[in-house]
């Protein structure tokens, strides 16, 4: 189930301790619903996803790629011709830690488009909003204790599923995380603490399940903070009122929705 923050940070959020799981269903349900909210008001979704998209070509101006969506990383960008060398690209704005909205191609080059289809190019990577996108991911201090954990495994061994990440937080592991295993995403359905196990939705977002060795650093993503404290609340409000909530004014989404062209 996709949510922003997680079943440990609404049950906080709510005063409730681990042990009051009677109602974590209904928890879930509403930070899913919190979280489809948020960003079908903001237009932009805060959790990464890797795709590739279709981008046109503005014949007015041919070099500058109005991207569709919010882009974290760029990985390729193809023509007609064939992938491009990223080293063509700025991207705007600069800031890493920022998503870029524009892509500008370099004045030495130029895209090469089909005449017998709209001028396009794809553009691949990860896509989404961040405004700390260089820190959004943390080390969860834990690895892969087992064998080969392998693309078709739900269930992972890990040394000690209730510690502290590197950062000092705990729980390291939390139902309803993102996590992240060299390229892959997964999303974290159950933590088993007596027996030492995560239960996984492998290959989430976009990404591939694949095969991993022993000792493969597990690292947690860490949500926007306004963004994740916004959705809390919505769902603190949604559980009481029992249904989706009307379009609430606030300053914040006001500011965060996206702007098409």
């Amino acid at each position: 189930m996709y949510t922003i923050p997680t079943l440990h940070d609404l049950r906080r959020h709510l005063g409730l301790s681990a042990a009051d799981a009677d109602a974590d269903q209904d928890l879930m349900r509403a930070l899913a619903n919190a979280s489809r909210l948020i960003e079908s008001l903001t237009q932009r979704r805060f959790c990464p996803r890797l795709e590739r998209r279709a981008v046109p070509i503005n014949p007015i101006t041919p070099r500058l790629l109005i991207l569709p969506d919010d882009l974290l990383e760029l990985h390729s960008v193809r023509d007609a011709a064939g992938e491009l060398d990223l080293d063509l690209f700025l991207r705007v704005p600069e800031n890493p830690d920022e998503p870029a909205s524009v892509l500008h191609l370099s004045a030495r080059s130029a895209f090469l488009t089909r005449d017998s289809a709209p001028p396009a190019v794809t553009v691949s990577g990860l896509w989404g909003w961040h405004d700390r996108w260089t820190r959004a991911w943390v080390d969860s201090g834990d690895a892969i204790r087992e064998a080969s954990l392998l693309a078709s495994a739900t269930s992972i061994a890990v040394s000690d599923a209730n510690g502290s990440d590197a950062a000092g937080f705990s729980p390291r592991f939390q139902v309803g995380q993102l996590l992240r295993i060299k390229d892959e995403y997964l999303r974290l359905t159950a933590v088993d603490i007596p027996n030492q196990r995560l239960t996984a939705q492998r290959g989430v977002s976009g990404t591939a399940a694949a095969d991993h060795q022993p000792g493969a650093t597990i690292e947690t993503y860490v949500p926007p903070l306004p963004i994740h404290d916004l959705t809390l609340r919505y769902a603190q409000l949604m559980l009481k009122s029992q249904s989706l909530l009307p379009d609430e004014p606030s300053a914040l989404l006001s500011r965060m929705r996206r702007l098409t062209v």
